[in-house]
């Protein structure tokens, strides 16, 4: 006797699971069930063709292949994907590998709502840029879930909003084709600004730096990340701004030199247009004294 639920697969390994509420109320619009993690055995099927709750899952290591919606999808590392009530799926591990993979399963309306909105209920799996993010929130999730206290059901629902944001944050698309290859380009560039940002100025800079055009480069950023490649360059270099004004006391004036431009007045431009204060009035904010 394990003393698991029944839907629990015993066809895991190195696994961690939290219960919550395993009999949901129909009156609550967000209700968290249950989630665990757990590492699949190398010859892990689970087939099904229907589901008490809604779950979503998603994959930290390995391979693995989805059956749903009548399509095959491969799985792979970010790849997240969602079922629930009436919806068949088939989920089995690709060995070598032993796959590893999250899940959380919900209950209430607003869930089902939710899923639907973000286009998770349509039989295929997405990616999800920086998972890492969704394990850390699951980590305080799974925290939550075990305090004893009275307020862990309702702390655990405001998680769960706020993880159905943050897949909507960096949800990029369905792992397929040409949309797998150009997502790679696309944390490519992220990779390449977030570690030599001080050596670009413009966006034509690191363009030639990956071998790609100016114009393909901005239409993956705005189909990824929302805005333009431009945009996220200015974003990290005037955030590093930020610090060295903030954190370390530097004047306007070495900023800008720091960050190489021609003189005080461009820089204070590019650092209104992302922060919205000129930096000169950041110093005077966060004077001596005021910091916390």
């Amino acid at each position: 006797m394990t003393g698991e639920p029944d839907f629990v697969s015993r066809q895991t390994h190195d696994a961690r699971r939290f219960y919550l509420k395993l009999h949901p109320s129909d009156e609550q619009p967000v209700s968290l069930v249950c989630g665990g993690v757990e590492r699949m055995d190398a010859d892990y099927i689970v087939e099904r063709s229907d589901f008490a709750y809604y779950a979503i899952e998603w994959v930290s290591e390995g391979r693995g292949l989805l059956s749903m919606g009548g399509k095959d999808h491969a799985l792979e590392i970010g790849s997240l994907f969602a079922y629930g009530p009436g919806i068949p799926h088939r989920i089995l591990n690709l060995a070598p590998d032993n796959m590893r993979k999250y899940y959380l399963d919900l209950a209430g309306q607003e869930v089902a709502d939710r899923l639907g909105k973000l286009g998770l209920l349509e039989g295929r799996p997405v990616t999800i840029r920086r998972p890492h993010e969704l394990v850390e929130l699951w980590n305080l999730i799974d925290r939550e879930a075990r305090d004893v206290g009275d307020s862990a059901e309702a702390i655990c629902q405001t998680l769960i909003r706020l993880f159905f944001q943050k897949i909507q944050q960096r949800m990029v698309s369905s792992a397929t084709g040409e949309s797998s290859e150009a997502f790679h380009t696309f944390e490519m560039a992220c990779r390449l600004i977030e570690e030599r940002f001080l050596e670009f100025k413009t966006i034509e800079e690191v363009a030639a730096e990956l071998g790609f055009s100016p114009v393909y480069l901005s239409r993956l950023f705005k189909r990824f990340a929302g805005s333009g490649a431009y945009r996220y360059l200015l974003r990290v270099r005037m955030n590093y701004a930020a610090e060295l004004i903030l954190e370390r006391g530097l004047k306007v004036n070495a900023v800008a030199k720091r960050l190489h431009y021609a003189d005080a007045f461009q820089f204070s431009r590019a650092f209104k247009r992302i922060h919205g204060v000129p930096p000169s009035s950041l110093s005077k904010t966060f004077s001596a004294g005021q910091y916390r």
